[in-house]
């Protein structure tokens, strides 16, 4: 599906352009409203190769985000006095510098979010990364694609649900998820197929109610996250033919209430080499920032910043639809 736009507001493919449904809606363009959180993508490097991945992250990627290019986001959180740090990637943990990084963020005073699959924790040399998120006081948002065996490892491989089963229940003995201490669990569900994901409150009841139930797993909030047509996922559709259709979709549900809210507004994302983008589908597009914006992290200048217009195109509609879909869920 092809991302560029022509003037008469269709895409190549005769569906409304993105660019065309914010003139609609009054919202074009669409422009930040000051950065709050600096998404970090560490690298693509991960211990698992999922069929959904937007970032086709796996074992063999060799994208890993070095030291120095960290040491430039830490500068830009204390310069520019950045609230939030999430961290993402691949596997964020298999970064060899990923603690430092943590450590040094909190340091600064930043609060940080990290984003994993799970599987990593219960892995050599990771076991104690519940603990050390405890210590730092790490906000974790765990990837589980459901609450059945089948299901999540059809999308993740054999053996995914029992490791992360494992790891949540190292997390809760962590501490996570038993409310009134301030460490933070939240789950992130993406729908297992090209359709998108059902109400997040309906949703997260359901997965209380069966890992509570049947294993006695807490976790803080569940978000749900609708699958963009990027990756391995656009992969899926072309090869199963639901490609048309799924945008078709996307472009139907548009929502002006979520277009307002999306997360670009008040989120910058790093790439694994410095490279900024509006966000991490953006990221893995290559969409970089533009309209004058500065294009590295060590070239950042916060009033542009602040101020910059979005880069946007026809993957847009995945968080616009409906609810609306973003880092943190639903947004309208």
């Amino acid at each position: 599906m092809a991302v560029r736009h022509r003037g008469h507001g269709m895409d190549d493919h005769g569906l409304k352009s993105f660019s065309q449904s914010l003139k609609e809606s009054g919202l074009y363009p669409l422009t930040s409203r000051g950065v709050t959180t600096l998404q970090v993508n560490v690298g693509a490097l991960c211990n698992q190769s999922c069929l959904h991945c937007h970032v086709d992250a796996g074992p063999r990627r060799g994208e890993v985000m070095p030291k120095r290019v960290m040491e430039s986001c830490l500068r830009v959180v204390d310069e520019c006095d950045i609230p939030v740090v999430d961290i993402t990637g691949g596997a964020p943990e298999m970064n060899p510098d990923y603690r430092w990084f943590i450590e040094e963020c909190v340091r600064l005073g930043s609060r940080v979010k990290t984003r994993t699959n799970l599987t990593v924790l219960v892995e050599d040399g990771f076991e104690d990364m519940p603990e050390f998120f405890a210590r730092n006081r790490v906000e974790v948002i765990a990837s589980l694609p459901y609450y059945t065996e089948r299901t999540t490892d059809r999308m993740r491989g054999p053996g995914t649900f029992r490791a992360s089963l494992d790891a949540l229940k190292r997390l809760n003995r962590a501490g996570y998820g038993s409310g009134g201490n301030g460490l933070v669990l939240n789950l992130a569900y993406n729908p297992c197929g090209a359709y998108l994901p059902p109400s997040q409150a309906s949703i997260e009841r359901d997965f209380r109610r069966e890992l509570e139930g049947r294993f006695g797993i807490r976790f803080t909030n569940l978000f749900t996250i609708t699958n963009m047509p990027l990756g391995r996922f656009r992969d899926f559709l072309e090869g199963s033919g639901n490609m048309r259709s799924y945008m078709e979709r996307l472009v139907g549900l548009f929502n002006p209430a979520a277009a307002a809210n999306v997360m670009c507004r008040e989120t910058l994302s790093v790439g694994w080499d410095g490279t900024l983008f509006d966000c991490d589908f953006n990221q893995m597009l290559g969409l970089v920032c533009a309209h004058g914006a500065p294009s590295h992290i060590d070239d950042l200048d916060r009033e542009t910043l602040d101020c910059r217009t979005i880069v946007t195109g026809m993957h847009c509609y995945g968080c616009t639809a409906g609810a609306g879909s973003s880092c943190g869920g639903e947004v309208a």
